[in-house]
């Protein structure tokens, strides 16, 4: 595809001081000439009626097309010898008033970025969408391509006549465009960015319902109608409407919501204003998922609703500010799913998902503040991380807890009214909270927002000869290279045996300072047998137990009755094992043993997908055998314990298909493809696909069976899930395939790339993916410099060869890091993965003397 421009803040600064766009009105024809669907590029006229405050002066535009056919300023053509797709074209001696008409052919993507082209292997039917966000707007359309300069926008679409076609805007009129074509004109939108404007089309399913005003609509495609569980989609929207409208102050500001799932989309959804899309990979269920998929689903359901306010109806005015778009919309997407929906421990899964991104992500070395500089577009496509997302909405829960939740809505009702349809700052937020709560912030603002890296809290306790505190105090630590002590507003637990069962006795509130804070309020009480800090997780901080706690926790966690407590004992164990403190065997014992009584699905799939993260890249690989067979134990008695056909048996048995290793534990996973399945365990779609890739990963299949599969399941997902596979497979000759076709001159569909990189390492395997430590570090420079910014950052990071944990991987990353003229995006993120290694080395250091 065709390059963009790397936009830099002083260039949108410039433009934006100078320009107020007052109107697009935009052309699509998406047919090939013949009523057909149009097959590598589409037609595009756009014109933009913008003011310019000096008069005389010159800007530009950006066009990311793959030709300019025509560009005329007030009636007059343009000279467009140095337009260039990722430089734009230059906009001379400008009226105070202006309208630039710009006729150009884009080209459609399949790498998810600018407007993506998929056909359905099922009917090979095509299906279109759009994904803009950062700066990709400018891959279907002229425009001025920055979140500030917002305008409204008028969309004319010609496309088969069979299709449907969705924007932001509510359809006004169509017309027939020749045989076999339509046109579908739509209303003038609402004032909005660049990059949450949106269209669809392609023959979709829909469905419709009303909902307090509100005209609601899903989308899907033909061949996936049958799987759309729209009463409960439209039950969690509902819900979201209701919290949101209530809490907000301020009504969803738009006629209709409408919500598209996509096949091939790269993240799991976009807040497009009024035309949400969705990845339909994630959230349109072809088998039976548990409650943490239908959970995970309600979540994002809501985050991007609450864009609808925080994002859209008023929108960060540079990308600096991505973190409190993204950060607001994490944080209440779980305040709602908690208060409004069946979801009500959706803090625990905030904590035991979401919250460990944050920490992991805080603890590397491309570590940055909350709040970071964005010096241009390229620097913030790496900036959608964990701090981003889960660092940030931690810091806003503990905003909350700071200034109370009253004070909090009220601010934010403020805010929104002062700044709706325009565009705004954390300081502007700020300025509300302050005046609503009564308590100055710019402290904490800049405790919690431009410092980098995460707290540990620890309990200092003594215990008199009567069995009570004689004193406790909290100690806070932080990285010698990042030395901030923060404040902390916590929850202190006090919880006491009793039978099987721990109590919580007392529930405290304290402000952490400094290095050192006691508790005066404590001494004297008779000491709890757990004493558990940041109790109801207020704060973003890593815990550790004092002895006499960690004994109770490690025999009695599922005594806790509370799962947020229960996800904090599991979080600070899993701390322990990342920072080396804790064996790797040590933490998959306490899986073994504590996990199965779990009744909380987010917890159980957590812990389990942190226990065979323990086993492939901290346990000492000598000793990894014997816990992967522990582990497939556990999860088939685990399994054959759990009531049949529920959730629970179901993520067991994914877990038992995850670490299988040996032939008798293969040999079962075959029979249950076979037919001999535990009563109640469906063996539907995607648990066949994943006992078919277990089985391509041990060398018990080949690519014929695969292939056999696969006709089994001729669909958009059973293809992707061949394609991993048949990566999977255990021979070097699958493994130089899969390479070859990564690496190839030429860049993969976006699915293809992925489903190849998921397959292609292996904890198994390590013989066979071996020779392409050296072999990464050949081709990554030639990827990032010839793919779209997210296929090449997926590579980058995918490909990394995380497994191989040694002297080695590091001294290889290291002579490539030597360089100082790489990319710094790429710099970063390949720093990220020489991190990972040297953290799994000091882990199996611990683990191995623990043997």
């Amino acid at each position: 595809m065709a390059g963009v421009r790397n936009l830099t803040q002083v260039e949108a600064i410039e433009r934006a001081r100078l320009l107020d766009v007052t109107g697009y009105d935009i052309t699509l024809d998406l047919t090939d000439g013949t009523g057909g669907p149009g097959d590598r590029v589409f037609r595009c006229t756009t014109r933009v009626d913008f003011h310019c405050s000096e008069p005389g002066a010159t800007t530009f535009i950006e066009a990311a097309a793959e030709r300019l056919l025509s560009a005329a300023l007030n009636g007059q053509p343009l000279d467009t010898s140095a337009w260039s797709s990722d430089r734009g074209l230059v906009l001379p001696a400008l009226a105070a008033d202006n309208q630039l008409v710009i006729e150009a052919e884009f080209a459609y993507s399949n790498s998810g970025q600018g407007l993506h082209r998929s056909v359905d292997p099922v009917d090979k039917e095509v299906y279109l969408y759009s994904q803009f966000e950062t700066a990709d707007a400018q891959r279907t359309y002229a425009c001025f391509d920055q979140p500030d300069l917002k305008s409204v926008f008028t969309w004319h679409v010609t496309a088969p006549a069979h299709w449907t076609v969705v924007s932001n805007a509510r359809l006004a009129s169509t017309e027939a465009a020749g045989e076999g074509a339509k046109t579908w004109h739509f209303l003038e939108s609402v004032r909005m960015s660049t990059y949450i404007t949106a269209v669809c089309a392609g023959p979709y399913h829909e469905v419709r319902e009303e909902h307090d005003g509100i005209d609601l609509g899903l989308y899907c495609r033909q061949s996936m109608r049958q799987y759309l569980d729209a009463d409960n989609l439209f039950l969690v929207t509902k819900q979201g409407f209701d919290f949101f409208n209530e809490q907000f102050g301020i009504r969803y500001p738009l006629p209709k919501y409408d919500q598209v799932f996509v096949p091939e989309f790269n993240a799991g959804a976009m807040e497009n204003f009024g035309c949400v899309v969705h990845a339909e990979q994630h959230y349109i269920f072809r088998s039976q998922v548990t409650d943490y998929e239908y959970e995970n689903r309600a979540n994002t359901i809501t985050h991007e609703m609450a864009h609808m306010w925080f994002g859209d109806l008023v929108t960060m005015r540079w990308w600096d500010d991505l973190w409190l778009n993204e950060s607001f919309a994490e944080w209440a997407s779980h305040w709602c799913n908690a208060n409004a929906s069946r979801f009500t421990d959706a803090w625990t899964t905030f904590l035991s998902i979401r919250k460990n991104w944050g920490y992991r992500q805080d603890q590397l070395s491309s570590t940055h503040p909350v709040y970071s500089d964005i010096p241009d577009v390229a620097a913030v496509e790496v900036n959608f991380d964990g701090i981003t997302y889960a660092k940030g909405a931690s810091v806003i829960k503990q905003l909350v807890a700071y200034v109370g939740i009253d004070a909090f809505r009220k601010g934010l009702q403020d805010y929104f009214g002062r700044h709706a349809w325009g565009n705004a700052t954390f300081d502007d937020l700020l300025t509300s909270l302050e005046s609503a709560s009564g308590v100055e912030l710019r402290e904490f603002s800049a405790q919690w927002l431009k410092t980098a890296q995460v707290n540990t809290l620890q309990p200092e306790l003594s215990i008199g000869a009567d069995g009570a505190y004689a004193s406790v105090a909290v100690l806070q630590q932080a990285p010698e290279e990042y030395p901030a002590l923060r404040t902390h507003r916590i929850g202190v637990g006090l919880y006491d045996l009793v039978g099987a069962n721990l109590i919580r006795r007392e529930l405290i509130e304290v402000t952490v300072n400094g290095p050192r804070t006691e508790l005066p309020q404590l001494a004297g009480k008779p000491a709890a047998d757990v004493l558990l800090l940041n109790d109801d997780d207020l704060s973003y901080a890593k815990l550790r137990l004092d002895e006499r706690s960690m004994d109770t926790v490690v025999n009695h966690i599922s005594g806790l009755s509370n799962s947020l407590s229960r996800a904090l004992c599991w979080g600070a164990a899993w701390d322990m094992v990342r920072d080396g403190e804790l064996a790797a065997r040590d933490y998959v014992a306490l899986v073994c043993n504590g996990l199965p009584p779990e009744r909380d699905i987010s917890l159980v799939t957590a812990s389990l997908s942190q226990a065979q993260g323990a086993l492939t890249y901290y346990a000492d690989q000598s000793w990894a055998p014997v816990g992967w067979a522990l582990l497939a134990a556990t999860a088939r008695a685990t399994m054959a314990d759990a009531e049949p056909g529920s959730g629970f048996q179901l993520a067991w048995a994914r877990a038992y298909a995850s670490a299988a290793r040996s032939d008798a534990e293969l040999d079962l996973l075959r029979d249950w493809l076979n037919g001999d399945a535990p009563e109640g365990l469906a063996i539907d779609t995607e648990l066949r696909w994943r006992l078919v890739q277990a089985l391509a990963a041990g060398g018990r299949i080949g690519e014929s069976e695969i292939q056999a599969e696969l006709e089994r399941d001729r669909t958009a997902s059973g293809e992707r899930q061949a394609t991993v596979a048949s990566a999977l497979l255990a021979t070097p000759e699958a493994k130089e395939t899969t390479w070859r076709r990564l690496t190839g001159p030429d860049a993969l569909p976006n699915w293809l790339q992925r489903a190849l990189l998921l397959g292609f390492q292996h904890s198994s395997q390590l013989a066979l993916t071996a020779p392409y430590v050296s072999r990464y570090f050949e081709a990554v420079d030639q990827i990032w410099a010839t793919r779209d910014s997210e296929p090449a950052q997926e590579f980058v990071e995918l490909a990394y060869p995380s497994m191989h944990v040694s002297d080695e991987t590091i001294e290889a990353t290291d002579a490539w890091l030597s360089d100082p003229d790489k990319p710094a995006p790429l710099r970063r993120l390949i720093g990220e993965g020489r991190d990972g290694v040297a953290r799994a080395l000091r882990a199996r250091a611990k683990d191995s003397a623990a043997a």
